[in-house]
């Protein structure tokens, strides 16, 4: 079965359009090889309360059973990806964000700087991924083999 993904890239340089997003199109490359159908790929600045609405956006109107955010999950002030994304969650996994800080962790000690969060909303997966490509590679690679089966836990109507 194939799933609906989107793709949510933080920057307000990119989103400016100072410099292209390449990360977004990273995620895209990466989980399309997986057999996700990419159904909503968004640019946006690193404002909390727009990231909110679209995530509240793409989970309540069914828009993608997978929703993967790049940037805005490190120490700066505007850096506010998990707090937006907390505030929408229902259900915290925590297991997500775990093995991406222990991978990312691998390459750099900097790496215990990710803050990002993962859950659920409805029946969408959220995960928050580091911003640059080179730790998109790293740490999505270590989480894909993995996404479909957890996105059809989310999606399954267990009674």
């Amino acid at each position: 079965m194939s799933y609906k993904a989107a793709i949510i890239a933080l920057s307000d340089n990119a989103s400016k359009g100072i410099h292209e997003d390449v990360s977004g199109s990273l995620i895209r490359e990466m989980i399309s090889q997986e057999g996700f159908d990419v159904s909503v790929q968004l640019l946006l600045s690193d404002d909390p309360a727009e990231l909110k609405k679209s995530l509240i956006d793409i989970c309540d109107n069914k828009k993608a059973n997978l929703v993967l955010t790049s940037g805005g999950t490190g120490l700066s002030q505007q850096d506010t990806a998990p707090e937006a994304t907390l505030a929408v969650l229902e259900r915290q996994v925590p297991g997500i964000a775990e093995a991406i800080r222990v991978e990312s962790m691998k390459y750099t000690p900097r790496g215990m700087f990710y803050r990002g969060v993962s859950g659920i909303r409805g029946e969408t997966l959220i995960i928050n991924l580091p911003g640059s490509p080179k730790a998109i590679k790293e740490t999505l690679g270590v989480i894909l083999p993995v996404l479909q089966h957890g996105v059809k836990i989310v999606t399954s109507k267990n009674d």
